[in-house]
């Protein structure tokens, strides 16, 4: 708990660090333009990318397969979406690397190692009817 703490105190005071860095390059009024842009672009390519990954979760269910790695697609991209939704450009890249196809099959074994690591010592458990 205290690493996660930490580590998102490091992270607004990266973000806001940056914001002074771009803020004073590009000027205020662009700066705070770009943030808005960034998270409203993002939150559309979350929105568009969550549907479709929903609707894979569907037909893989439809098919009899378990919907593990749509699942799992379905919750980066929540995840991405809500970095997106966040102001800053740090949270970002993040979001964007959620997001997009390309880069989340790079996060999926990072994923799936944890969630096997957190089954192991009985921190996640899967409850089936």
């Amino acid at each position: 708990m205290r690493k996660l703490l930490v580590g998102l105190l490091a992270l607004v005071f990266a973000e806001i660090a940056l914001f002074i860095v771009i803020g004073n390059a590009i000027g205020v009024l662009y700066t705070l333009l770009l943030i808005v842009f960034t998270s409203v672009a993002g939150l559309l390519i979350a929105k568009q990318r969550g549907t479709k990954s929903f609707q894979d979760i569907q037909k893989t269910i439809q098919q009899g397969h378990p919907p593990a790695v749509a699942v799992i697609e379905t919750f980066m991209i929540f995840i991405g979406g809500v970095l997106l939704a966040l102001p800053g450009f740090i949270t970002d890249i993040i979001g964007l690397l959620f997001v997009l196809g390309i880069t989340r099959n790079l996060f999926k074994p990072i994923v799936f190692y944890f969630l096997r690591k957190s089954m192991k010592k009985g921190q996640v458990v899967i409850w089936q009817k």
